[in-house]
């Protein structure tokens, strides 16, 4: 298997020369301050979103975060300088585990935008300057409308936990303040979506009313719900704000940190009992987690069933279980007998297609085609593996390892 076919074969040498070399805005200060992964992502095979994000943090650890990890194409800081990380015609790993419109993995579709600062804070004067004519020239190259100039809060989605039984919206509220009415026109856009597609579909339930409602409601449903957010003490659990609420995906990661009222600290990997966290835990996130890799891979034992895992979907014919004698079942194919003998080491994936065996005669490409090397597709090696595209040796991947992709 070689590199050519798979990364460059859909997309004319002509094209990718023209993207590559169109002038960007030209009033915006920008600099090139490319990540290490910039040489190995591939072509996007179409940009029909652009994807808008806050870090969640200050310019130094934020752009040194993006910046290793390839996680945006541009980050923008408060003076509005600009920097590019990633070449803007190439995959960037900026959206996670995401959906809109039926569509997953969204990075393969988009470009990514990091805005210094937080989601529940303004911008300044400089960044919305930049950040208007950042967009218009980027919008103007790729003819994407501005109904398509999305939040990551619009687009990222959770696979079913200990508190929503479902797929859910509301992985995260980054970026929330770019979907109300007055934001967008600062930023010269002036269409939105009103809706959330995948809700309306039932592909997804709502996790976080509230979230909704700033994403989606009128102006003076936005206006009231982002004047009554309580940023203080927002990281602090207590009467109707849980671990989830406060940390999402990142609940249970060892680098989640819940500082107890008594003086005792617990990463989130070692809590036992979620019910019995008290009141006035403190949760402090890392500021070096990676979101492009959401956890799609969970494992029976402990204690954890099927449906402890899966929620109401441990049924659905897209969640996949890998048995340790490497046999793969879908959910919707294995009986009530079936769920009770599950080995404890069975993994679960959510949300996933079986696409087949590698073989001396079928390349990762012929299982998969483009989305190979997608950061959510699975690759189940001989001796039990699991690792992500973004990880494969295209050269070295043994035949008959299994791979998985998103439905």
């Amino acid at each position: 298997m070689t590199s050519s076919p798979m990364r460059h074969a859909w997309l004319p040498v002509t094209m990718a020369l023209v993207l590559w070399c169109l002038p960007e805005a030209s009033g915006l200060t920008i600099t090139s301050s490319y990540s290490p992964r910039n040489k190995e992502r591939p072509r996007r095979r179409s940009t029909d979103y652009i994807i808008l994000h806050t870090t969640e943090g200050p310019k130094e650890g934020s752009l040194r975060k993006v910046q290793r990890n390839g996680e945006a194409h541009y980050l923008l800081d408060q003076s509005g300088h600009a920097y590019r990380v990633v070449h803007r015609s190439l995959v960037a790993y900026h959206a996670g585990r995401s959906m809109w419109d039926g569509h997953t993995n969204l990075d393969t579709r988009s470009l990514g935008i990091e805005v210094v600062g937080y989601h529940n804070r303004d911008l300044t004067s400089a960044q919305y300057a930049a950040l208007r004519e950042l967009l218009d020239e980027l919008q103007r190259i790729y003819k994407v409308p501005d109904r398509q100039v999305l939040t990551h809060s619009m687009v990222a989605y959770g696979t079913p936990n200990r508190w929503h039984r479902k797929s859910h919206r509301g992985r995260k509220r980054c970026a929330m303040g770019f979907a109300t009415h007055s934001t967008r026109r600062r930023l010269g856009l002036t269409d939105g979506p009103t809706r959330d597609p995948d809700v309306a579909a039932r592909r997804l339930v709502v996790a976080d009313p509230y979230l909704a409602r700033v994403l989606y409601g009128s102006a003076t449903e936005q206006n009231k719900a982002v004047s009554h957010f309580v940023s203080k003490d927002s990281n602090v659990i207590a009467a109707g704000r849980t671990a989830w609420d406060i940390a999402r995906d990142r609940y249970k990661s060892p680098d989640t940190v819940y500082a107890l009222p008594g003086g005792k600290t617990l990463r989130g990997n070692e809590v036992k009992d979620w019910k019995a966290m008290p009141a006035g835990t403190r949760v402090t996130l890392s500021a070096d987690y990676v979101d492009n890799e959401q956890e799609p891979i969970k494992t029976l034992g402990a204690g954890r069933s099927a449906h402890d895992i899966a929620g109401d979907e441990a049924r659905s014919k897209s969640t996949l279980y890998c048995l340790p004698d490497g046999t793969v079942k879908r959910g919707n194919q294995m009986s009530d007998a079936a769920f009770r003998t599950l080995p404890p080491t069975t993994r679960v994936l959510l949300g996933y297609v079986e696409g087949g065996r590698i073989s001396a005669k079928r390349s990762a490409f012929d299982v998969c085609g483009p989305r190979w090397d997608d950061p959510a597709t699975l690759y189940r090696l001989p001796d039990g593996t699991l690792t992500f595209g973004t990880r494969i040796n295209e050269n070295k991947i043994p035949a008959g390892t299994q791979v998985f992709f998103q439905n």
